[in-house]
């Protein structure tokens, strides 16, 4: 029962800032584990439902296909994590992040991500 509480608290955004911070980082961290390993269907897994569609629709075949062509830099390092409410950026050493909280977790909705000033990141992979 208290898990169940606990689960209910992170995605609902009762859970601290903190614990917000650590779970966006701790999902942006696998995702980028799973590009080293070039692990596809991780990567898929990873993505936001509309990011995932998006990607799939550009390259007019399976997420698992259309990723392994991504140009999503291979990053490791966390600069610095900021959430607000049920969004979140992830910078990186090489690479920043944007993810949003989903009832099963944080989910990736742009990476190969580039700032660009006085505009909007330039994203490699991003939902519609």
């Amino acid at each position: 029962m208290a898990g169940a509480a606990l689960a209910l608290a992170s995605v609902s955004g009762c859970a601290s800032l903190s614990d917000r911070e650590d779970a966006a980082t701790a999902s942006a961290l696998r995702f980028e584990t799973a590009i080293a390993r070039q692990d596809s269907a991780a990567l898929c897994a990873a993505l936001a439902p509309g990011t995932r569609q998006e990607l799939e629709d550009t390259a007019k075949s399976s997420c698992e296909q259309a990723i392994s062509g991504s140009d999503v830099p291979d990053a490791s390092g966390v600069q610095r994590v900021d959430v607000y409410g049920r969004q979140a950026r992830v910078v990186l050493d090489a690479d920043t992040l944007f993810l949003s909280s989903f009832p099963d977790g944080w989910k990736i909705t742009a990476a190969g991500c580039e700032p660009r000033p006085r505009k909007p990141y330039k994203c490699e992979l991003k939902g519609g």
